[in-house]
């Protein structure tokens, strides 16, 4: 687990397989969820964001938890498990964004690239605010932060044409950015990240397969 970026002081192994099996035995428990993340023990932290309520999540519970995130896995697990559903999310996205802390600015991302698949009702407004908000912080060039922002600009990208255009489009205004950046400081750090977020990006909204599936989406 170390050498994947998880921290094993607190964690006994056991697969998110087999953790989506106990969660689905125990259903849905607010209160459970809240004494399991208390434990701060890993596998614990994530079968909390399984087990609770999303219409009983509040902001505090919110912050507290985004607070405490030491790890990508626990970060993309809970945003994708939990705070996407909430009511809060899409706030959470833009307060986040902006955040100093490399995990809770992380989650931000996470988020939204979890919202970008699995809220299928958002109008397309709502994902071309994110998009923004992607090219403005794509300068950030700590790893954990430009993955996500690139993770997200890839999601939003490939829901429909007409967001795969404007998806398109940032990654472009980002590479632009990037290699102003470059030009006036070629090892400028904000340069390189928005480089890569933006090439990598492209790469995968610009293949065949991509394009295959987001046509067929109209």
């Amino acid at each position: 687990m170390a050498r994947y970026g998880i921290r094993t002081d607190e964690a006994f192994g056991v697969s998110v397989y087999e953790l989506r099996r106990v969660a689905k035995r125990l259903g849905c428990d607010h209160d459970l969820a809240l004494a399991l993340w208390e434990t701060g023990n890993h596998e614990a932290r994530l079968l909390a964001s399984m087990v609770d309520a999303p219409a009983l999540v509040t902001e505090a519970q919110m912050e507290a938890w985004a607070a405490e995130f030491d790890s990508w896995d626990v970060c993309d697990q809970v945003t994708s498990n939990l705070f996407d559903k909430t009511p809060f999310a899409y706030d959470k996205v833009r307060e986040w964004s902006a955040a100093p802390d490399e995990w809770v600015k992380r989650a931000a991302f996470a988020t939204a690239a979890a919202l970008a698949v699995q809220d299928k009702a958002a109008p397309d407004e709502a994902f071309v605010e994110i998009l923004e908000t992607c090219r403005r912080q794509a300068g950030d060039d700590r790893n954990y932060v430009k993955k996500a922002v690139n993770w997200a600009l890839r999601n939003i990208g490939k829901r429909n044409l007409r967001l795969h255009a404007a998806a398109v489009a940032t990654a472009e205004a980002i590479l632009g950015e990037a290699e102003a950046r470059a030009a006036a400081d070629r090892k400028d750090p904000a340069a390189r990240a928005g480089r890569w977020i933006a090439r990598d990006a492209l790469r995968e909204l610009r293949s065949e397969k991509t394009l295959e599936r987001v046509r067929r989406r109209g």
